[in-house]
């Protein structure tokens, strides 16, 4: 009898104890959240494509309460641009919908909804989304026409969705022909670019600021030189700074099948270069 009661205790016990623990796990969700770092991508994204379209705007990105998480005011925009923007995008988070589907409403007769507060009903206002929850919204006001101020909204929110990288393939010509007169082989959007390079004889000190050249050499001989400092420093581009030589460096001799990484910054020079010195440059950022 005795048994009998510890068992019926323990399943009574344990069926309460799954009771719970089944109420605790209904009782909270797991939510999606914007960072900052993600409204920066999708404000990014909106200037771009505003720029490449010659418009002008305020872009604006709240999270899925309204609240402001960062703004971007474009040149040439009106002032109230940004008070509007901020509105468009809080109004499409707050009724999880683009704030064209609320001026519709409007242009067809319910007026009264204009009298909602933080409300503001003009086309521009598009919900963020990320694995099918909505996570803020981001509105543009300012554009060339009300349609615009929606395009470019749009192209900041599938900025949160990037497509996955194509892949490139380059047959054996046009590997041939880029190496032939020592051109870039790839660049896209990618933080990398492949280069297909030649040379016939030294170069210059180079120091490139943001990029890490990998280089693999296909043909050829050089005496290449890392480090040191470089004497009479041009910047002749954005991150790139040339010079007419290397003092203090290291030499080394390079040849084919050998690979050489340089840090971004590192100044470097080839020397000595036999003709032709075919190697590729793999360009990291």
């Amino acid at each position: 009898m005795k048994r009998t009661k510890t068992f019926v205790g323990a399943f009574v016990f344990g069926t309460l104890a799954v009771s719970a623990c089944a109420s605790a796990a209904t009782s909270f969700t797991e939510k999606k959240s914007l960072t900052l770092a993600g409204a920066r991508q999708a404000i990014d994204a909106a200037a771009a494509f505003a720029r490449q379209h010659n418009a002008a705007g305020v872009i604006a990105v709240v999270d899925e309460g309204g609240n402001l998480v960062a703004v971007e005011r474009l040149d040439g925009t009106f002032a109230a641009g940004a008070q509007v923007s901020i509105g468009k995008a809080r109004t499409a988070a707050l009724f999880k919908k683009p704030t064209k589907f609320f001026e519709d409403v409007v242009a067809k007769g319910r007026t009264s909804m204009v009298a909602l507060n933080n409300f503001t009903p003009l086309q521009g206002g598009v919900p963020l989304t990320i694995e099918g929850q909505i996570v803020g919204a981001i509105g543009v006001s300012g554009a060339n026409s009300a349609r615009q101020d929606e395009e470019i909204a749009l192209a900041g929110a599938a900025a949160l969705h990037p497509k996955p990288a194509a892949v490139t393939f380059f047959e054996r010509s046009q590997v041939e022909a880029a190496f032939a007169k020592g051109d870039i082989l790839f660049n896209s959007n990618a933080p990398y670019m492949v280069h297909a390079s030649r040379r016939e004889k030294p170069g210059l000190a180079e120091i490139h600021t943001k990029d890490a050249d990998i280089i693999y050499v296909l043909e050829g001989t050089a005496t290449f030189l890392t480090g040191g400092e470089v004497l009479d420093q041009k910047v002749i581009a954005p991150d790139e700074i040339r010079g007419a030589r290397i003092t203090g460096a290291e030499s080394r001799q390079l040849k084919k099948g050998d690979v050489m990484i340089v840090p971004a910054g590192i100044p470097h020079q080839f020397q000595e270069v036999s003709n032709p010195f075919l190697y590729y440059v793999v360009k990291a950022r």
